[in-house]
This record gives structure tokens, sequence and C-alpha cells, in this order.
């Protein structure tokens, strides 16, 4: 029962990470950084945190459906590091500077204002 839980909440999580960066990435074309996985991880770790808040106990089988699973799909800090490596290689310093602090301190700074 586990791993169903995680795959239907990874499964969903991707599913709503996919889609609402091809929202944003259609509504800012153009951004100076990739802005579309900032705002998806950025609220991913607030909500996150406003989850864990009020379901703290792991193992649980809400905390391994939402939690673990669609959370854990949700934000990506995988796409976050080929994003970021790909600003640092074409020397975009700026644009890296920007992606990188925001993104690392946005997310906790969203996750622990959710939290507390």
């Amino acid at each position: 029962m586990t791993v169903v839980l995680l795959m239907l909440g990874g499964a969903l999580g991707a599913m709503f990470r996919y889609e609402l960066g091809r929202y944003l990435m259609k509504r800012y074309p153009n951004p100076p950084f990739p802005i579309a996985m900032l705002i998806v991880n950025i609220i991913g770790s607030f909500s996150l945190g406003i989850f864990l808040r009020y379901y703290q106990i792991e193992g649980e089988a809400l905390y391994l459906l939402i939690g673990a699973g669609f959370f854990g799909a949700f934000t990506t800090y995988s796409t976050f590091s080929v994003e970021a490596s790909q600003l640092y290689l074409k020397k975009q310093w700026r644009s890296f500077s920007l992606y990188v602090g925001f993104s690392l301190i946005g997310s906790i700074a969203a996750f622990a204002l959710a939290f507390l």
C-alpha cells in the first residue's frame, strides 16, 4: 500500500508541476531566468510547509500520498540544478545568481512561513 500511495501522489505531483510550468512559460515566454521552476518550487515549499504543520507524522497514508508523493514530485530540484548549470555555463552570472538565490532562499522562507 505504501508504494501505491507514493506512486499515486508522485504521478499527480509530476502532472501538476508539468502543467503549471507550461502555463507559466506561456505567460512569461522570455524571463531573465527560469521563473517557471522558481515559482513551482516556492509554491511547493510553501504548500508542503502548510501540510506538514498539520500532518507531521511520517508513514501515515496521508503523508505518503501528499507529503512524500505529491510534493516530492511537484517540487523539482533536479530541474533547478539543470537550469542553474545552464546559466552558469553560459556565463550569465546575474541570472545565475538571482535564480539560485531566489530558489534557495525563497523556498526555505516560503516553507518556514507556512510551517510557522
